[in-house]
């Protein structure tokens, strides 16, 4: 009779551990999936972080440009003006000895 309650003890035991086990595996396997997920985030944040990049260096190009052609129509004005200021002298000379 001890070898059979002997017996039983250890094959409960042996369940009992295969459970823990199990458990153990499980809370394992969720762990790796969760931290797997991290990873992937992470990844997913410095790609979208070099895109960000690349779009601001863009940015910064296209407003370069647009202050070059800013200073370029400034420019322009002047001359425009200057051309007016000709223009309107030159109709008054004509106007005077007409």
């Amino acid at each position: 009779m001890a070898a059979g309650g002997a017996a039983d003890a250890q094959a409960r035991f042996g369940h009992s551990v295969k459970g823990l086990l199990t458990e153990k595996v499980t809370s394992c396997g969720t762990d790796v999936i969760a931290l797997t997920k991290q990873v992937l985030k992470g990844s997913r944040s410095a790609e979208l972080l070099g895109q960000a990049a690349r779009n601001m260096v863009m940015q910064e190009d296209a407003i370069l440009h647009s202050e070059d052609s800013l200073r370029k129509m400034a420019i322009i004005t002047t001359h425009l003006q200057y051309q007016q200021e000709a223009i309107q002298k030159n109709a008054r000379q004509t106007f005077r000895t007409s």
